[in-house]
């Protein structure tokens, strides 16, 4: 496919165009990701996420002129919110980071949810793939405004950055459960508002109450606005990096959210056979009728179906 060809040799439009065909098209996105899968796996991932208002955009901005500094090329995936009503999305994140967009090392992705829940897009695996093998050092996957389930990015990222800020109300709540238990790095944005050392102590408590951490997460203070402590959050990105690499974890990681990639595109068929059955002459519908009257029970309309499925596969 001369895209791909043109992809691998740094052609920024290629790249997009491979993105919008994959995003577009599920059976484009196969070819393209089974032809480029010996090119992937080279980027490091860094999955920003947090509640709304946290200033996770204002972040990205910094840490991407910071790495883009030291000579890296880096790749943005920023997932904006689609409305449930007119199916369109504000994609803000391409707006706020306009003066990025024009620089040849950086490549900016905004993707709507298209109502995928999880805090990010359905198709945001294929386009860090494609990012990955157009060699970007960097990928920054940058979340949509999380609550406490909302935690796919923990199966796509290498190093979560749990965005913080004080003043959310009880930050407590804003941050326990799920998403507390996933953050690589936790990061206090608008770090001079009153407030700030409360929430980090609050999320130093949490940590506390968290067992069999083999690395405890560091806070890192910062005002991104301002540009302030972003040295130091990239010195806790690379920390965390070398942490990976060298207790094996990165390895780990990577191959159980493989695993998980493999089992959700064999459900996904599953799921297309299945239908095929249950769909055809409203088959289901009468079934369902069935289990309303009593005279069938659930799990024998399962196994009526199952029984059936494997009889013609």
């Amino acid at each position: 496919m001369e895209l791909i060809k043109k992809m691998l040799e740094g052609d920024k439009r290629a790249c997009a165009k491979l993105i919008t065909a994959a995003e577009n098209n599920p059976d484009e996105a196969e070819k393209i990701i089974r032809e480029i899968h010996t090119h992937t796996g080279h980027a490091h991932v860094i999955g920003i996420t947090g509640p709304p208002g946290a200033g996770k955009s204002t972040l990205t901005d910094k840490v991407v002129k910071s790495l883009v500094d030291e000579g890296k090329r880096v790749g943005i995936i920023a997932v904006d919110p689609t409305s449930p009503y007119s199916g369109g999305s504000i994609l803000g994140d391409r707006i706020r980071m306009q003066d990025l967009a024009l620089n040849p090392n950086v490549f900016i992705r905004s993707m709507g949810t298209r109502g995928y829940l999880g805090g990010l897009s359905k198709y945001t695996k294929n386009a860090l793939k494609i990012l990955d093998a157009a060699g970007y050092d960097y990928i920054i996957i940058e979340t949509v405004g999380v609550g406490q389930s909302e935690v796919d990015i923990v199966k796509i990222a290498d190093t979560i950055l749990m965005v913080m800020v004080p003043g959310l109300g009880d930050d407590i709540q804003s941050i326990k459960a799920g998403i507390m238990e996933i953050g690589d790095i936790f990061v206090i944005n608008k770090s001079d508002l009153f407030g700030a050392d409360r929430t980090a102590t609050e999320v130093n408590m949490m940590l506390d109450l968290t067992m069999d951490m083999e690395r405890r997460p560091p806070i890192v203070k910062v005002v991104a606005v301002k540009n302030e402590g972003i040295d130091n959050l990239i010195r806790e990105i690379k920390s965390h990096i070398q942490y990976l690499e060298e207790s094996g974890q990165l390895e780990k990681r990577r191959k159980n959210n493989m695993k998980l990639e493999v089992v959700e595109l064999i459900e996904t068929e599953l799921r297309k056979i299945v239908i095929s059955h249950t769909d055809k002459d409203n088959k289901l519908d009468g079934r369902v009728a069935q289990v309303y009257s009593k005279e069938k029970n659930i799990y024998e309309v399962r196994d009526e179906f199952l029984k059936a499925i494997r009889k013609d596969n």
